[in-house]
C-alpha cells in the first residue's frame, strides 16, 4: 500500500517505520527544514552547545517497549532532570518536596509531621472544587499555593486559575520526601546527539521518502490508500467548524560565559516575572564541557495564525468544538490522526511514540485481515 503521512516528528516518524518496514511505499511531509518537530535539536555554532530549539526535551518513560525503540536509533544518555524555582526573592527545589516545605515555612518537619502540616494548612471547606485554584487550596492550603503555583499556572495558561479546571490539577503535587528528581520513571535520558539525529535515523530506510518544506498535499490526498496526519486536527477540516485554541512559546535568548543558571531550568512563579521560566541548555547534555553558555526565557501566550502550537488549551469551551471534530475524524475515511496535535491533547515523547507503534500495529492488523483501516485511532 501507498500511505501519506503529514508530519516528521516523532508521531510521523514512528509510523512511517513500522509500514516500511511491513514492505508499504511511504512518503513523509513535513513544513519545516527539519524533522523532529517540536523535539528538533541542534549544535550552536559559537559554543558547541546541543540547543532544544523548541524548548528542554526530557525522555522519560516506564515502557519497556518504548525505551527499547528509542535505543534501536541512538544512544541514550542516563539524564535524571531537576528544576528549580525563584519567588519572592528565594530560590526552593521542585517539585515541590521536604525541603521546600521546611524552607519556605521555616520549619524542620520529618515526613509524617509535614503530612499532618500541610492537611492543617489545607482548606477542609472546600467539598467539590470548582476551578484549579479550589482544587490547589483544598490540597494545600493558601501558603504553598501563592508561592508555587498561582503566578506559574497565570503566566503559563493566560487565565485566572479560577477560570482553569479543577481537573488540570489531578492530585496532591507534593513530595513528603527530600527527592528532587522531577520525574519518577525508571528509565530517564537524553540522546547524545540529540532528537533529530534518532528522528533520522527512524525515518532512514528505502520505503520512506521525506520532503521538507513541503506541505502535506491535502487537495491529493487520493494518491495514497491511506493518509496519517499529526499536523492539527482542526486544520485537516480546514477549521470548518472554527480553530481549536492553542498556547504557543517566545524565546529570548541569553549568552554568557561560563555558568549562568547552575541548573538546567529556574522556574519563575512571581506574577510580575514575565516569562515562566529559563533553560540552560548545556546542562540537559552533563557529559558534555563547554566554556560558554546559551540560555532561554519562555513566555507563553495564545497561539495565533502562523505561530507554532505547543500545546491545546482545552478549556470547557475548547473541548466543545473539539467534540464537533472528533465526530467528523469519526466519519472520514482513509485517514489515521495521531500524536499531540491530531488528536489536540498533551503528550509525552514516550507517550506519543507509544501511540504511535499501536496506531502502526492496528493499520499492519487490518491489512492483513484485508479489513478497511480504522479511520481514528486515538479518543481524544
Amino acid at each position: 500500500m501507498r500511505f501519506g503521512i503529514a508530519g516528521a516528528g516523532f508521531s510521523g516518524a514512528v509510523i512511517a517505520r513500522e509500514l516500511a518496514e511491513a514492505g508499504h511505499e511511504v512518503h513523509v511531509f513535513d513544513t519545516r527544514d527539519h524533522v523532529a518537530g517540536n523535539c528538533h535539536t541542534e549544535r550552536d555554532p559559537e559554543t558547541g552547545v546541543m540547543i532544544h530549539r523548541y524548548g528542554p526535551h526530557i525522555f522519560h518513560t516506564g515502557n519497556e517497549r518504548v525505551w527499547s525503540y528509542i535505543n534501536r536509533f541512538g544512544r541514550m544518555m542516563p539524564y535524571n532532570h531537576r528544576v528549580r524555582t525563584t519567588v519572592g526573592g528565594r530560590t526552593y527545589l521542585l517539585p515541590v518536596n521536604l525541603l521546600t516545605i521546611n524552607q519556605l515555612f521555616g520549619t524542620a518537619l520529618r515526613p509524617d509531621e509535614a503530612r499532618a502540616f500541610i492537611d492543617e494548612q489545607a482548606d477542609h471547606t472546600i467539598e467539590e472544587p470548582a476551578n484549579f485554584e479550589e482544587q490547589a487550596l483544598k490540597f494545600m492550603g493558601r501558603k504553598l499555593y501563592d508561592a508555587f503555583f498561582h503566578g506559574y499556572t497565570r503566566k503559563q495558561w493566560g487565565l485566572p486559575p479560577t477560570q482553569i479546571p479543577a481537573s488540570v490539577l489531578k492530585r496532591l503535587p507534593l513530595r513528603f520526601s527530600y527527592e528532587d528528581s522531577y520525574f519518577n520513571h525508571p528509565y530517564q535520558a537524553i540522546p547524545k546527539d540529540g532528537y533529530t539525529a534518532i528522528v533520522e535515523g527512524i525515518l532512514d530506510h528505502p520505503g520512506i521518502e521525506v520532503r521538507l518544506g513541503t506541505p502535506f498535499p491535502l487537495g491529493e490526498r487520493s494518491r495514497f490508500d491511506h493518509s496519517i496526519w499529526t499536523g492539527q486536527l482542526d486544520a485537516w477540516f480546514g477549521h470548518e467548524f472554527g480553530h481549536l485554541r492553542y498556547r504557543t512559546l517566545d524565546f529570548e535568548e541569553i549568552r554568557a560565559k561560563g555558568d549562568y543558571l547552575g541548573c538546567p531550568v529556574m522556574n519563575f512563579g512571581d506574577i510580575d516575572v514575565p516569562y515562566t521560566r529559563i533553560a540552560e541548555h548545556k546542562h540537559f547534555a552533563p557529559w558534555e564541557e563547554h566554556e560558554g553558555t546559551v540560555c532561554f526565557r519562555e513566555y507563553s501566550r495564545l497561539a495565533e495564525e502562523g505561530d507554532i502550537p505547543y500545546y491545546p488549551i482545552r478549556m470547557t469551551t475548547d473541548k466543545t468544538l473539539l467534540t464537533r471534530y472528533l465526530d467528523a475524524a469519526r466519519e472520514e475515511p482513509d485517514v489515521t490522526f495521531v500524536g499531540r496535535l491530531g488528536t489536540y491533547r498533551y503528550l509525552d515523547m514516550d507517550v506519543t511514540i507509544a501511540e504511535a507503534l499501536t496506531a502502526a500495529d492496528g493499520i499492519l492488523e487490518a491489512i492483513d485481515r484485508s479489513e478497511p483501516i480504522a479511520p481514528f485511532f486515538v479518543d481524544a
